[in-house]
């Protein structure tokens, strides 16, 4: 579904972003998910060193 996105689709989901937030917490918002992803794709990376399931 995301390969299908084109490139006027990805504009309209960022005006809506921009008109939600607003153009001053837009960019902490962008940093926030981009840590959000790289903490999801080293959790099921399968690495597993990080977090093994003990406290």
């Amino acid at each position: 579904m995301i390969g299908r996105l084109g490139p006027m689709e990805l504009v309209l989901i960022l005006a809506i972003a921009l008109v939600i937030v607003g153009p001053s917490k837009l960019p902490a918002m962008g940093e926030a998910l981009g840590r959000g992803i790289k903490e999801f794709r080293a959790h099921t990376s399968g690495d597993g060193s990080k977090d093994n399931g003990q406290q």
